[in-house]
């Protein structure tokens, strides 16, 4: 087992860990800074940490963490995610243990609104088809796979935090008739950069072209999109996940896309991560996918690891950034 110089700390990041970020940890001589696999298995994090400790912090990607590793760990002080979802986070844990955990706030928001918007020009566009059209020499097929404009359509926003609400600015500025369903923001905030409030959720869907799911995943959140929600769309409308898996019933949005109850779907993020080679979603022309990266830029990552590098200094100086803190209750 690996000892700690006194007041010495130990950090574990995963290799996805920006440059700038790492650079800021290593220019404090208190700090040793040790890389890890992003696809590292759990068996062999724990036993990473173990061959490390005590660690004061993590940095993790999709990396569980919880219990077991906090016992790992032996003095874990601050555990930060590269990026804003928690859902493999056990919150409990790190409560009891009084160890926050942190995200990067607004680091990677552009970046995902941006990917939402892409994935909606590029099934307006229908991309893929016309891009396979030409370098297949079907050109005279041209005129059998017309594009559509995004100019006066609906798109119902789910979610009006840091990506949503970056998300609806784009869309105002495409000239897009904006609703946003949030029960959490106040109406006059979302009136505020051109949107409409859509308290009723099911209500708005029924005139949706576009919608954008961009809320965390939570136990109110889980199958939001189930059989039932999707028959509320129409089947010229076009859904966009770019949140997480799990929020959308998959089988459910199959059998919608095959029916021709639905026009096109654009999914980042899977049930199962990776998605098994045969999930019949992967068949369909009318579906585009992303490797769970709409949040993950040469910027983003950029502005990531320098934010993660400072959520962790700020955790071992005594002066936390709140703000950046998920468990809250840990802040006394």
């Amino acid at each position: 087992m690996a000892t700690a110089t006194t007041n010495r700390k130990r950090v574990l990041t995963t290799e996805t860990f920006s440059g700038s970020g790492k650079a800021l940890l290593e220019s404090r001589s208190d700090i040793e800074v040790v890389s890890f696999p992003n696809g590292i298995g759990q068996a062999e994090f724990n036993a990473l940490l173990q061959a490390h400790a005590p660690v004061h912090a993590v940095t993790l990607g999709p990396t569980r963490f919880g219990e077991d590793e906090l016992n790992s760990a032996g003095d874990m002080r601050v555990v930060t995610r590269l990026g804003v979802g928690f859902d493999a986070i056990d919150l409990a844990a790190l409560s009891k243990r009084g160890v926050p955990l942190m995200t990067v706030g607004t680091a990677n928001s552009p970046s995902v609104a941006e990917a939402a918007l892409f994935m909606m020009m590029a099934l307006a566009k229908r991309g893929a088809e016309l891009d396979a059209l030409v370098k297949g020499n079907r050109w005279g097929d041209r005129l059998k796979t017309i594009p559509s404009d995004l100019l006066g359509k609906t798109v119902v926003v789910i979610g009006f935090g840091r990506i949503g609400s970056r998300l609806v600015k784009r869309c105002v500025a495409m000239e897009m008739n904006v609703l946003v369903h949030d029960p959490y923001k106040d109406a006059k905030d979302i009136a505020a950069v051109g949107a409409q409030p859509a308290g009723d959720l099911d209500a708005a869907l029924a005139g949706a072209d576009f919608v954008s799911i961009n809320c965390p995943k939570s136990p109110e959140t889980v199958g939001m999109f189930d059989a039932a929600r999707l028959a509320r769309l129409k089947p010229t409308a076009f859904l966009i996940n770019t949140a997480r898996g799990g929020l959308v019933d998959e089988a459910a949005l199959h059998a919608a896309l095959v029916a021709g109850k639905l026009a096109g779907a654009g999914i980042d993020v899977f049930a199962q991560e990776p998605p098994q080679p045969d999930n019949p979603l992967l068949k369909l022309s009318n579906v585009i996918t992303a490797p769970h990266v709409a949040g993950v830029t040469h910027e983003a990552l950029d502005r990531m690891g320098l934010q993660t590098a400072r959520n962790i200094l700020s955790a071992f100086d005594g002066d936390i950034i709140g703000e950046n803190v998920i468990n809250k209750d840990v802040l006394g």
